[in-house]
């Protein structure tokens, strides 16, 4: 997977084009911070109306964050996966959901093999339905806190 990930389209530049705002705005999203001196590969998984998404690759450089849903959130629990480009590190967790080698957005979590994927375990976050929510990731692969 570390191969795939060197390939992938960045969509970090358009995310950092978010508007000014001011303290007293509220501005609802999902973020992920990069706190490692490395550049990051990210992909995401929920639940929509036309069933469970996953989408990536955004491309987090070291020390920076990148938004991966501008706007409100609309589902209770989001998933992670994240890779550090230059150790070959991995922020995972138990619950498999599908990804491509470059850019994707695939509908549904079965078969990723058979329809052409690979099945990579993501962390679950708990929101709690808050509208906003930010996942902080470590110099430590595995180790990664999500906060709204």
């Amino acid at each position: 997977m570390r191969r795939s990930f060197l390939g992938v389209v960045a969509f970090f530049s358009l995310s950092m084009a978010a508007p000014l705002l001011l303290p007293s705005e509220a501005h609802a999203e999902f973020r992920v911070c990069n706190g490692t001196q490395n550049l990051v590969g990210v992909a995401i998984g929920y639940r929509a109306q036309e069933g469970w998404i996953t989408e990536g690759w955004w491309q987090v450089p070291a020390t920076t964050c990148a938004t991966l849903i501008e706007g409100e959130l609309k589902s209770r629990y989001y998933y992670l996966y994240a890779e550090d480009a230059a150790r070959g590190g991995r922020w995972t967790g138990n619950v498999n959901m599908c990804v491509a080698e470059n850019e994707f957005k695939i509908t549904g979590v079965q078969d990723c093999f058979a329809r052409g994927f690979q099945r990579m375990g993501f962390k679950e976050y708990d929101t709690g339905r808050q509208g906003s929510w930010m996942v902080q990731l470590s110099d430590t692969p595995g180790t990664q806190e999500g906060q709204n």
